[in-house]
């Protein structure tokens, strides 16, 4: 029993200092739409508070046009993410239209590493014209 409390009175510290950080989560903000020759490019500032560094991460993801038709169905790979860290990444899109384009669906999370947190903690948003869901 003893042995018991010493551990909680060793754990718990550090755990309410994480929890007074802000909440655990993953955001991925479209940040920037850019038309290039041929291909839209997709800018997402991303920023990992999970408690972990991420070795990788992919997000099924599926463009949808202003017409509410599916263009696309793709992987997004956002690569290692460090805790604490914001990142960017870009996606090129070629043949996609920028203007063309209405939402962005995460369909789901498909490489999440260490861990399965990632879905839990995800958290979507925009500064552009095109909606971000998930």
């Amino acid at each position: 029993m003893r042995l018991v409390l010493f551990l909680c009175c060793l754990l718990l510290p550090a755990h309410l200092a994480r929890a007074q950080d802000g909440p655990m989560r993953l955001v991925l903000e479209l940040n920037r739409i850019d038309p290039l020759d041929g291909a839209c490019r997709l800018t997402f500032l991303t920023h990992n508070t999970l408690g972990t560094d991420l070795d990788a991460l992919s997000v099924e993801t599926v463009l949808i046009d202003t017409e509410g038709r599916v263009e696309r169905l793709t992987l997004f790979d956002f690569g290692a993410l460090p805790d604490g860290v914001p990142r960017v990444r870009q996606f090129d899109i070629p043949g996609l239209a920028c203007e063309g384009l209405g939402r962005v669906l995460i369909n789901g999370v498909a490489t999440c590493s260490p861990g399965e947190a990632c879905a839990a903690g995800l958290e979507l948003s925009t500064r552009t014209s095109v909606e971000v869901i998930g």
